[in-house]
């Protein structure tokens, strides 16, 4: 049997009253650091939000482009397929167009030397198409203009040098093609270039230092299979690259060029729409994140003016739903 001497009980005291002290020094070193985490945390992330007036009809799976300070909204699944309206930020106003030729969803538009071109997309019954259609603002007429050589739906559009690349989307088969085709407004011709590494659909485009980079989307058209790829294409050496992917898996996304960043809005994956907004920095390699949209949506439009961007229209839940909300981020 041990006796418990005053010295044993002494070191024993000795020993906690060293113990606490070391705790409480860890202490005063990690509580502001957990401050500081937790400030960092609940930062709020930057861009300035305002809404502008809805846009006349309710849409989704538009397509926007801008031309002398105007965007026009063409397109939409469903409803209003051959509906093109005019928005006039100045006025803060809109009005109806010239309406599409066919009614289109799901196409790739591009504003070029004063016109827009509205390339591919889907004819709900027919599937997947070929046709190029131009737009002239200033006589409001619709032209069509020579067949993209791979018929297809829900692709991305770029524009390089004058010529307007046409990237993935889903063919006849219904299943994702990795081609990439440019036109060439000028001559009204079609060519073909190295194909994306990844194939994929619903994905957004944006052109940054006359490079192309093909971010997100999905597979095959399914919701669940939504990635996060992003690819650069390079026209001058013909050849594509991996780069940082999107940090956000989503597909049904809308992406525009400000200040040399892509900015990519919105989507949906996991049966759900989301209102995220990051941005990549080609330069850096590196995306950011920004204050999330208003409206959280897919399938919308978006254009940039001045240094703003509208982002307009798409479904506020997964699949055939509309819109007409009118959101602006001024970063």
């Amino acid at each position: 049997m041990k006796i418990d001497s005053p010295r044993r009980r002494r070191g024993r005291r000795e020993f906690s009253i060293r113990n606490f002290l070391r705790v409480l020094r860890v202490s005063v070193v990690i509580f502001p650091t957990l401050l500081a985490l937790g400030s960092d945390a609940g930062a709020q992330l930057p861009g300035k939000w305002t809404s502008r007036a809805p846009m006349p009809s309710a849409r989704t799976e538009v397509a926007a482009a801008e031309i002398a300070g105007k965007i026009y909204v063409m397109g939409g699944y469903d409803k209003g397929g051959n509906l093109v309206e005019e928005y006039d930020p100045a006025s803060d106003s809109w009005r109806g167009r010239a309406p599409l030729p066919k009614p289109l969803h799901h196409v790739g538009a591009a504003a070029v030397n004063g016109k827009i071109y509205v390339i591919g997309g889907y004819i709900s019954g027919v599937g997947p198409v070929d046709t190029v259609y131009e737009y002239d603002p200033t006589k409001d007429r619709w032209t069509m203009k020579k067949a993209m050589p791979t018929p297809r739906g829900a692709l991305a559009v770029g524009i390089i040098g004058g010529k307007i690349f046409a990237v993935g989307g889903v063919a006849k088969n219904g299943r994702n093609t990795p081609a990439n085709e440019s036109y060439d407004p000028v001559e009204n011709s079609w060519s073909k270039h190295a194909r994306m590494i990844t194939p994929r659909d619903h994905h957004a485009i944006g052109v940054v230092d006359g490079k192309l980079y093909a971010i997100a989307g999905r597979i095959n058209g399914n919701h669940d299979r939504s990635i996060g790829d992003n690819e650069e294409y390079d026209p001058a050496a013909n050849r594509w690259r991996n780069r940082s992917p999107i940090p956000t898996t989503r597909s049904g996304i809308v992406a525009a060029v400000l200040n040399g960043k892509i900015f990519v809005f919105g989507g949906e994956y996991g049966r759900s729409t989301h209102a995220n907004v990051e941005s990549y920095d080609p330069a850096k390699n590196k995306w950011q994140g920004w204050s999330p949209m208003p409206t959280a949506r897919h399938g919308l439009g978006a254009a940039v003016i001045g240094n703003s961007i509208y982002v307009i229209s798409g479904g506020p839940q997964p699949g055939a739903t509309y819109s007409s909300v009118n959101e602006v981020l001024t970063p």
